[in-house]
């Protein structure tokens, strides 16, 4: 093998070690996030099962340069049969609606997370309700074609936002899904520079005690603190935050059908970037089927939105290091 083409091979095989590769990036949760589904309540469920409000919203962007239409693509959108929550008898109704156009992400209601005010604002453009139906049943919906058009334009995003809200009508069963930003109605294929984010985190941990999961508020350059909340957390072990100057500072932990606010400062070096936030469950015993709700704040009490692909990519951990000269030693 002549020197080149040697040369050309090891960059090419060196490369493939440090390049991570984000497979599945437009799922939400996405496969690297190692989340198994979202979850949703019906409105009859206690809140102590792991959902606050029995609502969820998700975002879907596309790039300004996406021409051809995309669907939005639900996994097990029924409540029944192999994923869901039961709790007797199967009689819950959960609802999925897509918006697009004028103010669907713009209002500010909209990027709350509790389902108040004009929350569902924009144009209704899908909708459809799920009960225990056996054609839907560990298998994929699709919402769409969608034109890229339909959504609504947003310059700090660089391209146009779908919305989605997931409500749970009646009942009191668990609903697991997953979602897929997609270019193909009958198939998983990745919108090339899509990318999906939600404000409000509501979701199902592994019941694999080996397992840690995460997911990546974004930090714009006017927080200087993030109030970081999680709900119903039922002893599962701890949660922890990494940033490029963060490396593990522990959160304080709710107990069943509690509410708990941990503040953190943020440094310069750390605005616009994303955080992680690790969810490692507890060794000792399992803890099964724990449903969980987070979300993070800024010092204006602005929701900071959670991005599947996180933005600038996932956080090292860096330290800063201040060198100082070391001085020669004096004879005597």
């Amino acid at each position: 093998m002549s020197p080149i083409k040697l040369t050309s091979f090891y960059c090419l095989l060196l490369l493939g070690f440090v390049i991570p590769k984000l497979t599945n990036g437009q799922s939400a949760p996405a496969e690297e996030e190692n989340i198994p589904y979202l979850v949703t309540f019906g409105s009859e469920a206690e809140t102590s099962w792991g959902d606050d409000d029995f609502s969820q919203v998700f975002f879907f962007l596309i790039p300004e340069n996406q021409m051809e239409p995309v669907y939005i693509r639900v996994f097990d959108p029924e409540i029944g049969g192999a994923h869901d929550e039961q709790k007797m008898d199967y009689n819950t109704t959960v609802n999925f609606s897509v918006y697009g156009g004028f103010e669907c992400w713009s209002n500010k209601d909209a990027q709350e997370v509790q389902p108040e005010g004009n929350y569902n604002s924009g144009n209704l453009l899908a909708s459809m309700n799920f009960k225990n139906d056996a054609k839907y049943d560990d298998g994929w919906y699709t919402f769409g074609p969608f034109n890229p058009f339909e959504g609504e334009m947003v310059e700090k995003f660089g391209g146009r936002v779908f919305k989605v809200i997931v409500t749970g009508k009646s009942g009191d069963d668990g609903n697991l899904y997953r979602f897929f930003l997609s270019t193909n109605s009958k198939e998983n294929k990745e919108v090339e520079g899509g990318n999906i984010f939600t404000y409000e985190y509501a979701f199902r941990l592994s019941n694999d005690m080996n397992d840690i999961s995460q997911i990546y508020p974004f930090v714009d350059d006017q927080t200087i603190s993030v109030e970081v909340t999680n709900f119903d957390w039922d002893n599962d072990g701890y949660i922890r935050i990494n940033s490029i100057a963060k490396n593990g500072a522990l959160c304080d932990l709710s107990s069943e059908n509690q509410w708990i606010r941990n503040e953190f400062p943020i440094i310069e070096r750390e605005k616009n970037t994303s955080l992680e936030l690790q969810f490692i469950k507890k060794r000792s015993s399992l803890v099964k089927n724990n449903n969980v709700v987070i979300s993070v704040r800024n010092q204006y009490g602005k929701a900071l939105p959670f991005f599947v692909i996180p933005i600038g990519g996932v956080p090292v951990y860096t330290p800063k290091i201040k060198m100082r000269p070391i001085g020669k030693k004096r004879k005597n």
